[in-house]
């Protein structure tokens, strides 16, 4: 490790800045100096935490944060935006060297595939909340999720908690840097492009794009098309989360109108619209009063 173009970060360096690390990892693929500073001040494995400054951590704790956040930076998710706050992933217990211990959530995502229609609902309203929370939050940092697919979700067995339990593959882009910097249509809606292809549980984004624009429907795209809709393959099985709908919800045609509009939009910015009419739309189909 001193070997490494990591050693130049040891020694004397005060802060984490953004040109130090840009694009070692999905965390940091376009990152700005508040994310920097979150993620140090909330790193959990030194006995200096809450320190925002890079020189108040050992050089062996600096090596190791440096190092996580080149070579899987899931860790650092969990720290940064805990589930104790409200973020719907895993809580991170702790850590002893490379081996990370964080709390089991419950069966997967895939196990209620073919749950009663009633959970099959639940569990979507939450996994559209999810997406939403994830994109606009009061924080103003966008978490989108490059990787989605039914193993990297778990469901709590007594709560019934949605909990995303893969956070490798998450980007962070700082909207409120994105609105004092104004790349060039930054204030552009972004629309995602619906991805047909042959293999399970693919994604279509430009990392470029989610980095420069204020508003992007790249985590609604990604639930509706990997999980909910009838576009979501996985192991074999066809037809998404909301499969089988009861007769009158099928004749209806409401809601696969809606899941369509949300994976595959045939109007321009139809994919905004869908998601917010089907979150509403899941939450009065389960009775959600929460």
């Amino acid at each position: 490790m001193p070997r490494t173009e990591f050693a130049r970060l040891n020694g004397d360096v005060r802060l984490l800045t953004p040109e130090a690390v840009e694009g070692w990892s999905d965390l940091v693929h376009c990152p700005s100096q508040r994310l920097l500073d979150r993620l140090v001040r909330r790193y959990a494995e030194t006995k200096d935490s809450g320190s925002f400054l890079l020189r108040n951590l050992k050089d062996s704790e600096r090596m190791q944060l440096l190092l996580t956040l080149a070579f899987n930076p899931e860790p650092l998710v969990l720290q940064s935006f805990p589930s104790d706050e409200g973020w719907p992933f895993a809580k991170y217990l702790g850590a002893c060297g490379r081996m990370v211990a964080v709390n089991y959530v419950g069966e997967e995502l895939w196990s209620y595939f073919n749950a009663p229609w009633e959970k099959r609902v639940d569990l979507a309203w939450q996994l559209m909340e999810i997406a939403e929370q994830l994109t606009n939050n009061d924080f103003e940092f966008a978490l989108y999720l490059l990787d989605v697919s039914f193993d990297n979700f778990a469901v709590g067995p007594r709560d019934g908690k949605v909990i995303i339990v893969d956070a490798e593959n998450v980007l962070v882009a700082d909207k409120r840097l994105i609105r004092q910097n104004k790349p060039e249509n930054w204030d552009v809606w972004y629309e995602s492009k619906f991805d047909d292809c042959d293999k399970e549980a693919c994604l279509s984004f430009s990392k470029e794009i989610l980095c420069a624009r204020a508003t992007v429907d790249h985590n609604y795209y990604a639930v509706c098309q990997n999980l909910l809709s009838r576009h979501a393959t996985w192991r074999g099985s066809s037809g998404g989360l909301l499969h089988d709908p009861p007769s009158e919800i099928a004749k209806d045609g409401r809601l696969e109108a809606l899941l369509d509009e949300c994976a595959n939009p045939k109007k321009r910015y139809g994919r905004f619209q869908a998601a917010k009419e089907l979150r509403e739309y899941l939450a009065q189909l389960s009775n959600n009063v929460r």
